[in-house]
């Protein structure tokens, strides 16, 4: 890949003074501070204006350590050599430019000609505002609108070429073919698939996970038989990632940017491939304009561009693409890539975000609409009961709903088509209260937004969701009362990231659902991927069902984050249960799983499992004090397996080993070669029934009933009756726990509404099979059938 050249770099000063103009001119301008600061945020970062390149930097750090602006620069690095982004390390040397500013309050802003944009091609200038204190000790801010981080957020920023990358997209055709003049709104999806980009496919990157779309697509174009590895991804019209944002590094290195060498004119840099693992929810907010780095195959942003393509060139119909956006919170690194003004205080998660500054709040927007750029049709908001700010007048917390509805406002613009998106919003508000479960109505947002077409993640879908434990669904019954009625603008479904690392993390002792499968790992995998449940959810529900890939792959999920030094041994001991629900010995035994952790000492699973046993009581005993785990773990004997003797050092390097063999275990690569033809061929076939009936997603009505048997001799058995608008009945019965039901006739059971006459076996759960024409039958936890009708 070809670099930047090292032209001429300097201040164009007519520029900078107009920029500086500009900006006095639109901070006086007598609108509210917020207005204002949204226009100026469209131009923050580093943009190309021709062959300019403007940078406008909000620094209010220094303007509160006093600094002047003649020890303010915006600092320009050009790479000398070459820099191979597929390198694992290389040690690099830039040439440096420091370009004076124009300081204007908090603001510093400058117009400079020189800078190589960087393309999907070429390397571009590096860049980032440094400041000098009165010991002549530098000091380096980054820029949290940055496009392109190949080192990521704590790194200088590449300017890059977002015009270039846009005009080359292969998918113009499909924003041609939005209809309307004015700003086209993306409406719901039929169907969701949720996907984790490092577990999805075996190149564990953006591009590899394009790679394998753009060859589903091919198959397609042929009319190749699908295969059971083809149809987990088929059917469905909208894919959701997980978050794409740069997220938390190494706590302790090591560092993918290391100063080793450098003067004024010159800096030498020890570089490292970017290569932390995460579930994605771990943001440090600056940079979420950007991608991580540890998701691209080649560091650059085009791949996401790419991957839009891929879907929304989809033969047959396209797909729409949905990014998870998480601005409820920051990680406690974010504390040092952003200045304390972002921040409104600690919360479980880390650091609260402070809405009410009007700078604060026009940037996190205009994050949000810079990275919906790159081609996303909808929008799914995490942790949206979050956005919180104090109101000093009632003193009281309140919810930022206006921010919400902000954020649902914003205008996209690809192609030169614009557009606003299709949101969702996860809200389980007054979570996390103690009595979240029972008061949620998971519709505080979609009934406060101006849009019909908001959604939020519905009651089954939100958090903790055990179905493989017995009297779930009779419990959650009155939730599911409330789906039928209320659901139209839910997301439905059990299975998505949440839900199947909490079930990861369920004691076994419980009163599990052994009719489920002969071991915890096929009870597991069942309950997150039931036939039973699938029918309701594609069938009978309204809203629009979502399934997580790892879940339908039937591959193993879990809190994935090798980052953490500090409390990384007690993560993993909270984690660690995921063993007894995820991994049997036979499986662990396999050459290619848990190599970190064979290489430690634990050569099977049973000396692992052991290990944990004790390691997590530990943690609450010791009240996390590594040094005195260390000392009783010593003391156990017969002697544990494992590194022995243990200490701080070595606790550390098991729950490292833990994490990286967890995420290399997730890859749904490892899992699809086992996927059962007839389960796989069922759930594509409910997709497609679904998709042929966009009426489904609408609440019950009149006539539709939903209800189950009653007495209920020792089994839940879920029965839907729904009238179609074109005159078709559709009937569906799954039998989600307990006792087989003998000699039942779904049509002929005394279902309101249902008569035995015209009906018509549409689809079978796989156990029943295919020569099943109707008639009595005995159903087993499971089981479901699909029936429909004409009505005279």
């Amino acid at each position: 890949m070809s670099n930047a050249t090292d032209a001429a770099v300097r201040q164009h000063e007519d520029a900078t003074n107009e920029l500086a103009d500009w900006l006095v001119a639109t901070q006086q301008s007598g609108r509210p501070a917020f207005e204002a600061a949204r226009e100026i945020a469209r131009r923050m970062g580093a943009l190309r204006r021709g062959d300019l390149c403007e940078v406008i930097f909000w620094a209010p750090e220094i303007q509160e350590h006093r600094i002047h602006e003649s020890d303010v620069f915006i600092e320009v690095l050009v790479p000398e050599g070459g820099i191979d982004t597929l390198r694992a390390r290389q040690t690099v040397d830039f040439t440096l430019h420091r370009i004076p500013v124009r300081q204007i309050d908090a603001w510093c802003v400058a117009a400079i000609e020189g800078m190589q944009a960087g393309t999907r091609d070429t390397i571009g200038s590096f860049y980032s505002l440094v400041w000098r204190d009165a010991e002549r000790t530098w000091h380096r801010i980054h820029d949290p609108l940055a496009a392109s981080l190949p080192f990521g957020p704590f790194a200088p920023a590449e300017f890059y070429d977002l015009a270039a990358m846009q005009d080359a997209r292969e998918d113009k055709a499909y924003y041609e073919a939005l209809p309307g003049d004015d700003v086209h709104k993306f409406g719901p999806a039929s169907s969701i698939l949720q996907i984790h980009v490092p577990t999805a496919t075996a190149g564990m990157s953006i591009a590899g996970l394009t790679r394998h779309i753009e060859t589903l697509a091919e198959r397609v174009r042929q009319g190749a038989e699908p295969e059971p590895a083809d149809r987990v991804f088929l059917g469905y019209d909208a894919v959701q990632l997980l978050p794409v944002e740069p997220t938390t590094v190494y706590e302790e290195g090591p560092a993918f940017w290391t100063e080793i060498a450098g003067d004024d004119t010159h800096l030498t840099v020890d570089i490292r491939r970017p290569d932390t693992t995460n579930w994605g929810y771990d943001v440090v907010i600056s940079g979420m304009a950007a991608i991580n780095p540890a998701m691209l195959e080649t560091h650059r942003p085009d791949e996401l561009v790419d991957l839009a393509a891929a879907l929304h060139n989809f033969p047959g119909a396209p797909k729409k693409l949905i990014f998870d956006v998480v601005y409820g919170h920051s990680d406690n690194q974010g504390l040092r890539a952003l200045n304390h003004h972002y921040f409104a205080g600690p919360n479980m998660y880390g650091q609260n975000l402070n809405y009410r500054h009007p700078v604060v709040r026009a940037v996190l927007l205009e994050m949000q609409r810079r990275k919906v750029d790159f081609g996303a049709d909808g929008v799914r908001v995490d942790g949206a009961q979050d956005f919180k700010w104090w109101d000093s007048d009632n003193q009281e917390l309140r919810h930022d709903d206006e921010f919400l509805q902000e954020m649902a406002d914003i205008e996209q613009n690809v192609a030169g088509h614009r557009y606003r998106p299709w949101f969702i919003f996860e809200d389980g508000r007054p979570w996390p209260e103690e009595d979240w479960e029972l008061s949620s109505t998971y519709r505080a947002v979609i009934e406060n937004q101006r849009d019909d077409d908001v959604f939020q993640w519905g009651p089954l879908t939100f958090a903790h969701n055990t179905p493989f434990l017995y009297t779930f669904w009779l419990t959650k019954f009155w939730r599911i009362e409330e789906i039928i009625r209320h659901g139209s603008n839910w997301i439905s479904g059990c299975a998505n990231h949440d839900t199947l690392r909490r079930g990861t993390q369920i004691s076994p002792k419980l009163n599990i659902n052994t009719r489920l499968g002969d071991s915890r790992m096929e009870i597991l995998d069942k309950a997150y991927d039931n036939p039973a449940a699938q029918m309701l959810t594609y069938a009978a529900f309204p809203g629009v069902p979502m399934d997580f890939l790892n879940a339908m792959a039937r591959a193993s999920w879990g809190f994935i984050r090798n980052q953490d030094v500090k409390y990384g041994v007690k993560i993993v001991a909270e984690e660690a249960i995921s063993l007894e629900w995820q991994v049997d010995s036979y499986t662990y035994s396999e050459p290619g799983y848990f190599r970190r952790l064979k290489a430690l000492g634990f050569d099977d699973r049973d000396g692992l499992a052991r290990f944990f046993h004790i390691l997590a009581p530990l943690v609450e005993v010791t009240e996390y004090d590594l040094v005195q785990m260390a000392v009783l773990l010593n003391g156990v004997s017969p002697s544990l397996d494992g590194p022995t003797p243990f200490d701080p050092v070595k606790l550390k390097e098991i729950a490292r080993a833990w994490m990286d063999d967890m995420h290399d275990y997730c890859n749904v690569s490892n899992y699809l070669d086992r996927l059962g033809d007839a389960h796989t061929d069922y759930t594509l076939k409910l997709r497609n029934f679904r998709a042929a009936r966009p009426w489904l997603r609408d609440n019950f009505t009149g006539d539709d009933r939903f209800d189950y048997l009653r007495p209920t001799r020792g089994s839940v058995v879920f029965s839907s009756l729904r009238h179609g608008p074109d005159g078709e009945d559709v009937l569906a019965i799954a039998h989600l726990e307990g006792q087989p039901i003998v000699d039942i006739d779904p049509t002929d059971a005394g279902i309101p509404g249902v008569d035995s006459g015209g009906w018509e076996v549409a689809l079978r759960s796989p156990s029943i099979g295919e020569d099943y024409p109707g008639g009595p039958l005995t159903l087993h936890d499971g089981m479901a059938l699909l029936y429909t009708r004409k009505r005279s």
